[in-house]
């Protein structure tokens, strides 16, 4: 009779991997025509002036982003302010994403702290229904390669979602320990934050041919035909969070080699990604401080940055609107 238990205990697990592996690579599937479609989404979670969670907000917000056909939506992330959310908010933003998208494509929730918590978060996003998660960098300790690997190896164990690691700060993988998490079944794809090159290329030969690579740099439209030059083509966008129209316009002219007179890709790299980099560079925490700023300029439902981010002074303020006008008028749209 036990022999008959374990037998079926062993079917039903063999069931579950199964069925995990065929959800991955749907989502792989999936995330991949996105990526090749238009920029990844990682939009802002709507706060209050007092600091409490906006879903209307955060649900208006979304729509917008969705309206704009980026390839995946990555809520509850760094641009997010992931780092700042209850358990509880964190349920609501993630839940709002997935009904906001509809299928229509995939959503990607954001994870991260030590194992037992990302865990914790994992489980909240896959009973919300997200196709996915982001892995955001362990907290405050540096560690080893094993280390790294056990890392992803715990959270994996614990969910059936598809997971991508995000190698940023104190997490750079290795080529052998990138062969190591791809062996992992639910780990499809790698995020890169520190634009190694070197490194990168490395990695990149040493993935399995469908492992799934995307340019997480700060601002990556700067860096976006250098890493296409290693095989990562794909990028996120934070300025797809306040201005679709530039991120699409910089997508659609490095995709189709900067068309008409081949000018476009240097034009908004020279007038605005570059100045928006420079202003993002005089403060910690601009890189989301200044996109929500820029969010509201444009009418965006998303409130204020929670601490301890802080909000741009008034002079940067009105060099981001400065600079904002610039880049719409380059793309020919309104502010």
């Amino acid at each position: 009779m036990g022999l008959d238990r374990d037998a079926t205990q062993d079917t039903a697990r063999d069931a579950a991997e199964g069925s995990t592996g065929a959800a991955a690579g749907d989502t792989v599937r999936r995330l991949r025509d996105g990526m090749a479609r238009g920029v990844l989404s990682f939009p802002l979670t709507s706060f209050h002036d007092d600091g409490s969670l906006d879903p209307d907000g955060f649900r208006a917000h979304v729509a917008a982003q969705i309206a704009t056909a980026p390839g995946a939506l990555f809520p509850a992330c760094g641009t997010g302010e992931f780092f700042s959310l209850d358990e509880d908010e964190y349920r609501q933003i993630v839940t709002i994403a997935v009904e906001e998208a509809a299928g229509r494509l995939p959503v990607v929730a954001g994870a991260g702290y030590g194992w037992a918590q990302a865990a914790r978060f994992a489980r909240i996003a896959e009973q919300a229904g997200a196709d996915a998660l982001l892995v955001l960098p362990h907290y405050l300790v540096a560690a080893p390669q094993d280390g790294l690997v056990a890392q992803l190896e715990q959270i994996a164990a614990r969910t059936r979602l598809p997971l991508i690691a995000y190698q940023r700060g104190q997490v750079a993988f290795t080529a052998a320990s990138l062969r190591r998490i791809a062996r992992i079944p639910n780990v499809v794809g790698l995020k890169d934050g520190h634009s190694d090159l070197d490194r990168l290329q490395r990695l990149t030969l040493a993935a399995p041919e469908d492992f799934l690579f995307f340019n997480g740099a700060a601002t990556a439209e700067i860096q976006a035909r250098a890493y296409a030059t290693v095989g990562v083509p794909a990028y996120s966008s934070a300025v797809h969070a306040f201005a679709p129209e530039i991120a699409n316009a910089f997508f659609a002219a490095l995709r189709d080699g900067d068309g008409g007179d081949g000018k476009a890709v240097e034009r908004l790299l020279r007038d605005f990604y570059v100045p928006l980099v420079e202003l993002r560079d005089r403060v910690p925490g601009y890189a989301v401080s200044l996109v929500k700023a820029a969010a509201r300029l444009r009418g965006r439902p998303v409130g204020p940055v929670r601490a301890p981010l802080t909000e741009p002074s008034p002079a940067d303020l009105a060099a981001l609107t400065t600079l904002l006008t610039t880049g719409l008028d380059l793309v020919g749209a309104a502010l």
